[in-house]
């Protein structure tokens, strides 16, 4: 059996289902191949359904909290098993949505396993047997899966990976997280929430590593006020798993080595593409160093007609950066084959904001001020505290901040980096202005409504040039 397409995506996450629909949204006759679940681990396992975890761990804290606020609530208690369930609930939600979206936008999906036999050529496999579809473009879209600790693999009973923790059989009751980048510290901030001993330990010399380094150190503070244990510089030297504990061997940043036993660890420790066995090496497609899939800011690859976009290319891996990818292949696709009412713009990696929803949430886009430096700006740079902010005081939220980083000739914004309540609900509004490549005179001149936590956003830009208001 045989089916021609225009565009084939291989992959269904929230690269893969967006380019099929933008590809469809602009007349290609399109298909989509999956192997597991429509919406890939983003809808499934990653993204969605540990937000809703999170949700459930926020009003979780709130409730334990509730005589800050005036109220009264005796005999809380947090139902593991119900909180997973509800998690797994949103995520078949969002799957069937994506189903929906597929018979709406008629494409074709093909479940089972893909591989490039060449150029235009791919090969399903399923229960059903083998089929072989061609189409003038592919799109690879094939994700990523959690990178093992290489001599201490997951065994999804001791050992986990983020996959395991969002579906565990028993409550954690000492947990170790190796690893702080977004999904640790997520994690961490999950499971401390509900109750776990939770330790965090992170070869780097500041936790969230990516992140401005003040907004680390703030983090770092606020973890470590909510209970946690918090290594940096230090490394895992062994993990002996056993059948009712796990016995870590952690040497500190001054070298010193110690034994703690763990209910369980987390693993979190960067990602690995999934491009093992789908045809790269057949076609010769180049890798980068990192073994992710080559690409030009359009998607394209070395081989003509084959494209790639997410987190099987080089990063950052995220997912609202993926299916921007995805539309920008599937426009760029439609370009080559005719359309000349499409007009993608390439990928810029400067202006893909990167959100962590722990408590205190954590967002950002651009240079870090580190950076800024580095690159060779002469910086000026403005931060204000929540403290300042009405509205964050109100909502008993007042620990967080907003830094915004400015070239000091030019007044260009360089970057923008947020820690504190709701903030990744902010961060799109630099985003929006570094995309329109605002100054700081713009944003002075931008009216932000009172009351809300976003004036902090205004009060920054203003500090940067010593003229805050409110601190």
């Amino acid at each position: 059996m045989s089916a021609n397409y225009d565009v084939i995506v291989l992959g269904s996450g929230p690269g893969g289902y967006v380019a099929a629909i933008r590809a469809a949204q602009l007349g290609l006759k399109t298909a989509i191949v999956e192997r597991e679940l429509l919406g890939g681990i983003c809808l499934n396992w990653g993204c969605i359904p540990t937000k809703a975890l999170l949700r459930s761990a926020e009003v979780y804290h709130f409730m334990q909290h509730a005589k800050d606020y005036g109220l009264a609530a005796k005999e809380i208690t947090a139902d593991l098993e119900a909180v997973v369930k509800r998690s797994r609930g949103v995520a078949k939600q969002l799957n069937a949505g994506v189903t929906h979206l597929m018979k709406k936008n008629k494409i074709t999906v093909h479940m089972g396993t893909g591989k490039l036999m060449a150029p235009g050529k791919l090969e399903v496999t399923s229960d059903k047997g083998t089929e072989e579809l061609t189409a003038k473009h592919i799109i690879i879209a094939t994700g990523a899966r959690a990178r093992d600790l290489p001599k201490f693999p997951a065994d999804g009973k001791r050992i986990w990976t983020y996959r395991n923790a969002m579906t565990p059989s028993e409550m954690p009751s000492k947990l170790l997280v190796i690893g702080s980048g977004a999904i640790g510290i997520e994690f961490a901030s999950f499971y401390n929430d509900l109750g776990a001993d939770v330790t965090v330990v992170e070869m780097m010399d500041r936790v969230v590593p990516v992140e401005d380094a003040d907004v680390s150190a703030f983090l770092e503070k606020a973890l470590t006020k909510q209970g946690m244990t918090i290594k940096t510089g230090a490394k895992v030297e062994l993990l002996d798993n056993g059948a009712k504990a796990v016995k870590a061997k952690i040497t500190d940043k001054s070298g010193k080595a110690e034994e703690v036993e763990f209910s369980h660890v987390i693993v979190a420790i960067g990602i690995v593409p999934n491009v093992e066995n789908i045809g790269l090496d057949e076609l010769n497609i180049e890798p980068d160093n990192r073994f992710h899939i080559k690409v030009d800011d359009f998607g394209r690859t070395n081989v003509k007609g084959v494209w790639a976009i997410g987190d099987c290319t080089p990063g950052p891996w995220l997912a609202h950066k993926a299916s921007h990818e995805g539309v920008t292949a599937a426009e760029a696709i439609a370009l080559e084959l005719g359309n000349k009412d499409v007009h993608p713009h390439g990928l810029d990696r400067n202006n893909i904001p990167g959100c962590t929803y722990c408590h205190p949430q954590i967002a950002s886009v651009g240079m870090t001020e580190a950076k800024a430096k580095e690159a060779g700006y002469e910086v000026k740079a403005g931060t204000f505290p929540f403290i300042g902010n009405g509205k964050a005081i109100a909502l008993g939220e007042p620990e967080g901040f907003v830094k915004t980083v400015f070239d000091a000739k030019t007044g260009e914004l360089l970057g923008a980096h947020m820690i504190g309540a709701e903030v990744t609900e902010m961060i799109q509004g630099f985003v929006v202005g570094k995309t329109l490549e605002t100054t700081e005179a713009e944003l002075m001149q931008t009216v932000f409504p009172h009351p809300t936590i976003s004036e902090s956003m205004h009060e920054s830009v203003l500090a940067a040039y010593g003229r805050a208001v409110h601190i």
